[in-house]
């Protein structure tokens, strides 16, 4: 059999330090003026941000964790750390458009005068503050899904405090109060759908689903084109943490095959597909019950 191990990945530490730290300062300020002036608005966002700096200190935690060597009963180590953070941001920030959406019924039942411009300085804020978190996590969020939620988390808070910016001009300009807790709506709007992608991803990979950008079909098909290969079965796919993939098959290869082959399978399969961690057991012929999968070798 052979196997192959990757490294580990970046903890990315100093840009969630960052992040937190600049986050969790414009929230205090956004709570402070939403209370000052009962803004809805500004309150929301505030509830906003701080699903997110919980969410950034999970996937932090995650990502520290993942970096702990396999012990005990532990052997894989704690990488699926990353992954059950993933799935409980998702779940923290639909919990957040929950709470920001009957905050805003409340203010449409009892509208009070708001005064725009201070709407428009604070939310100004947070599209600086947002738009430079979010550039932290561009680059680390092309591989790691963990990232990937953080990126998407303060790319879509910068979206939504310029909307809040427009909607505090508005308000200065006509006066109409409605816009305050209308605009708590689109931002749980635009909460919800950038969550929910990223809850649904993340419990297909807490399931030990194929990674999304994996296609089992392509992986089966380049196994059984290898030279000697006459059969693959219980093939699996799995991500082990947000940042690699595992591999387990049987090659039907009739009179074995030396460690070079396997070596070489091993490389190609990281090359092509990016799985990170292999197990390829070599048997000389089908047997019984050969599968690939649910599916027997003939269906596959």
């Amino acid at each position: 059999m052979a196997h192959k191990h990757s490294h580990t990945p970046s903890t990315h530490g100093k840009a969630f330090a960052i992040g937190i730290t600049l986050n969790i300062a414009y929230v205090i300020v956004e709570v402070f003026y939403g209370l000052s002036i009962n803004s809805s608005a500004l309150l929301a966002d505030a509830g906003h941000n701080t699903s997110d700096v919980l969410s950034l200190v999970l996937a932090w935690a995650a990502t520290w964790a993942a970096q702990k060597r396999p012990s005990g009963d532990y052997t894989y180590g704690y990488r699926k750390t990353t992954i059950m953070a993933s799935v409980i941001n998702g779940a923290l920030i639909i919990a957040a458009g929950g709470i920001i959406t009957y905050d805003a019924i409340l203010k449409l039942q009892n509208p009070v005068e708001i005064p725009g411009n201070i709407i428009m300085i604070v939310a100004g804020i947070g599209v600086v503050i947002n738009t430079l978190t979010a550039l932290l996590f561009m680059k680390g969020q092309k591989g790691d899904l963990n990232i990937k939620g953080a990126f998407l988390h303060m790319a879509a808070d910068a979206g939504v405090s310029l909307g809040v910016v427009i909607g505090g001009l508005v308000i200065k300009l006509t006066g109409i109060t409605w816009i305050d807790p209308v605009l708590s709506f689109v931002i749980v709007a635009v909460i919800v759908y950038s969550a929910w992608g990223l809850l649904r991803d993340s419990v297909k990979l807490a399931l030990d689903a194929v990674p999304q950008e994996i296609d089992i079909q392509e992986v089966n098909n380049y196994l059984k084109s290898i030279n000697g290969v006459e059969g693959v079965h219980d093939l699996h796919i799995w991500a082990m943490s947000t940042t690699e993939t595992a591999l387990t098959a049987h090659l039907i290869v009739p009179g074995g095959q030396d460690d070079n082959f396997l070596y070489k399978i091993r490389e190609e399969l990281h090359e092509k597909f990016e799985i990170t961690h292999t197990t390829l057991q070599i048997e000389n012929d089908f047997g019984d019950d050969a599968y690939c999968g649910n599916k027997k070798l003939s269906e596959v």
